[in-house]
């Protein structure tokens, strides 16, 4: 008998006694059909020793062409789990060849919406990551990423939200909301403290508690609680001497102290383990079974893991496979809506586009005040789609940049592209045109395994910006990074656009933005410095590590909770532009706070807002509590708690209001191991940057 009809006939068999299970007695009420769980348990209460181990690990068929897949076992009615790379959209599926990598929309890269600040644009991304999920025939997507920019040089940077642990755990429940709800469960990574790519197989990071629970365990913490994130993915690094993978005080945060019915999968090379792994809480080890295939059956059978752990395993994963609709559909591929998803991902660009400098309103353009336009460097020539390594789509279309400007401009205005490798040359083109605009950025530099090895332009950009602004005075840069650069030329330009990776429509969204048909709303998710002396890490003891006798790195985490915005802010350094900066093609005034005490503890915070302009737009309102006068440990002088974009048009106020609860207010305490209050008189801090304060009060909070 064929495999299909042994199949059918299982099926049949548990439709039969499934429907008999809901027979009642006459007039009885139905029985509930079993959840998610109960349906696990049976299942694997079904299967033997070899079916569960099968199910713990990937699988590799050079041969077929599949890589990193958990096959069906179709007697019991399990499907194939087919996981495929994220974070930037559908990247890699379940092929080690390049070639028959799925194409999919280019979305602009994550930081981009971290830096829209609006957790309607991260559904919105998440959403479509989803649906394409699906639309290639895979069934499980591999992010979002939201590890910490501990350092500006990190290669994967990129991937993931911003310096602040709660902007991105914001950003990333919604974004895993998004998927989720098209029955794609998502995986959260790269838990946790993956910051840095430079020995990132080995690394050891030294961290303590504090900094852990405060700074890089917040994002995934509101993955779990807000965005009810089906896995997570551990990470290559040592968190004080243990493999992520192995770790029991890393791994039992989240299914332990957050209550987490989820599953952890490594990432590809993490596990270095079987017992210790198995015992620790990993669920499933990819891409293959190295450790999960034939060494765990043994674990089992010499009694160093138990049927239980193996168990529970499988149930957690499983349910969530039920959960989210895996066992009770197949899986298809089906046409992207190119066009469609297309325009989606030019407007997640735009909303993340962010306006560093822009004086004597250079911009927006005006294409009937224009003749022609010099289109000049080496990030203007093609569509900038995203960063290097497992996140890069393989776009089902691109618009350079050239073609995008000329089709907002019109056939009235010329136009002209050069590549700015010779210097004179672009100072000549700008020179003859009425408007220059120079893209510049940094991406070799950027991505999976490597690292930036400086925050300066590659090559000769900074030569070239300078070139072309002493040729034209109305010199736009437009900037394509996945973080801060240094711009030794800013006074010399009156413009700058931080546009990160824009994606497959990087021309039409550009363009849109320099024009005004979007009026800029993105702010900075992280701190741009003025030079790399001013940097949180700025020892070779803390980034990239010192390099011990086994040729390995330990970085020391010694700037603790000071990151980002919160080292520059505790150090009275001025940045060249703060965390939470970005202008727009109008203006807001901030006025009518009030504070007041709200139920069960809470606080609530409310303003009004003002468009002072003629342009409608959106203004990001960020809220920030600040440091009582006496406190037992250090802190911060003002933490981001709170966020809000509203829409205003011109003339109108729209109301904001934020409600902060104790953990706003709380520090983690490393001896009780718990969130503490230390009481006093809070600043409450409304702004349009971490250094752009509207209004300010304060409220008493007591000790807890």
């Amino acid at each position: 008998m064929s495999t299909r009809h042994i199949s059918v006939i299982a099926a049949a068999v548990a439709a039969a006694l499934a429907a008999a299970a809901l027979v009642s007695p006459a007039g009885a009420t139905p029985a509930a059909p079993p959840g998610p769980v109960d349906r696990a348990k049976a299942i694997v209460a079904q299967m033997t020793l070899d079916e569960k181990i099968s199910q713990l690990h990937g699988i590799r068929d050079d041969e077929k062409d599949i890589y990193r897949h958990v096959p069906a076992i179709p007697r019991l009615g399990i499907p194939a789990f087919l996981p495929t790379n994220g974070p930037a959209g559908v990247s890699t599926g379940g092929s080690r060849r390049p070639e028959n990598q799925p194409f999919a929309t280019a979305l602009p890269a994550p930081v981009a919406l971290a830096a829209s600040f609006d957790v309607t644009m991260a559904e919105r991304y998440g959403s479509l990551a989803g649906k394409e999920t699906l639309h290639v025939g895979r069934n499980f997507m591999q992010g979002p990423t939201v590890n910490i920019h501990r350092t500006p040089y990190g290669g994967r940077n990129f991937e993931s939200y911003g310096e602040d642990p709660y902007l991105a755990g914001k950003i990333a429940a919604a974004n895993i909301q998004g998927t989720q709800k098209h029955g794609v469960p998502a995986n959260v990574k790269h838990y946790v403290a993956n910051n840095q790519e430079i020995d990132r197989f080995h690394v050891n990071e030294l961290i303590d508690e504090r900094t852990l629970r405060e700074i890089y365990l917040p994002p995934y913490e509101a993955a779990v609680k807000e965005g009810k994130v089906a896995s997570a993915m551990c990470s290559y690094p040592r968190i004080n001497g243990v493999f992520a993978c192995e770790n029991p005080a890393v791994l039992d945060v989240a299914k332990k102290d957050w209550k987490w019915d989820g599953f952890y999968t490594p990432d590809y090379g993490a596990v270095h383990s079987t017992v210790a792994s198995a015992n620790a809480g990993l669920d499933l080890e990819l891409p293959t079974g190295k450790y999960f295939g034939s060494a765990l059956k043994q674990a089992v059978l010499d009694g160093d893991v138990s049927m239980a752990t193996i168990d529970d395993k499988l149930v957690r994963r499983f349910a969530k496979m039920i959960e989210y609709g895996l066992f009770d559909r197949e899986p298809t591929k089906t046409p992207i809506p190119a066009q469609k998803h297309g325009t989606e991902s030019r407007y997640l660009a735009q909303q993340g586009m962010v306006l560093l400098k822009n004086s004597d309103s250079v911009l927006p353009l005006d294409a009937k005040q224009l003749k022609s336009i010099a289109l000049i460097g080496p990030y203007a020539g093609a569509a900038v789609t995203g960063g290097t390594g497992s996140s890069k789509v393989r776009p089902l279309y691109t618009v350079t940049p050239q073609d995008g400007l000329q089709k907002r401009a019109g056939a009235d205005v010329t136009v002209s592209y050069t590549d700015g490798k010779d210097t004179a040359a672009a100072a000549e083109a700008a020179k003859a045109a009425d408007v220059a605009i120079v893209m510049v950025g940094e991406i070799s530099g950027e991505g999976e395994s490597h690292e930036r090895t400086t925050m300066a332009l590659g090559g000769n950009q900074d030569a070239l910006v300078e070139a072309v602004s002493a040729a034209n005075r109305k010199t736009i840069v437009v900037l394509k990074s996945g973080g801060p650069v240094l711009m030794p030329w800013l006074e010399d330009v009156p413009a700058v656009l931080q546009a990160w990776y824009p994606g497959e429509e990087d021309g039409n969204a550009v363009a849109g933005v320099l024009f005004g048909d979007v009026n800029p709303s993105g702010k900075l998710p992280m701190t741009f410095p003025k030079r790399a002396a001013d940097l949180p890490t700025n020892t070779p003891e803390q980034y990239p590590g010192v390099k011990g006798p086994d040729g390995h790195y330990t970085a020391e985490y010694s700037e603790g909770v000071f990151v980002g915005y919160r080292h520059y802010d505790q150090n009275r350094i001025e940045p060249l532009f703060p965390f939470g900066h970005g202008l727009a093609y109008t203006t807001y005034t901030y006025k009518n706070l009030n504070i007041t005490s709200g139920d069960a503890g809470q606080v609530v915070v409310e303003s009004d807002i003002t468009n002072t302009g003629r342009r409608s737009g959106s203004e990001t309102v960020q809220l920030y509590v600040g440091a009582p006068a006496a406190t037992p440990v250090p802190i911060p002088p003002q933490q981001l708690k709170g966020i809000q974009k509203v829409r205003v048009a011109p003339g109108q106020t729209r109301h904001v209001s934020f409600r902060l609860t104790q953990r706003s207010f709380s520090y983690w305490d490393v001896t009780s191991h718990r969130w503490k209050v230390a009481g006093g008189r809070y600043p409450i801090l409304l702004g349009s940057s971490s250094r752009d304060i509207r209004l300010r009060d304060s409220i008493a909070i007591p000790a807890h």
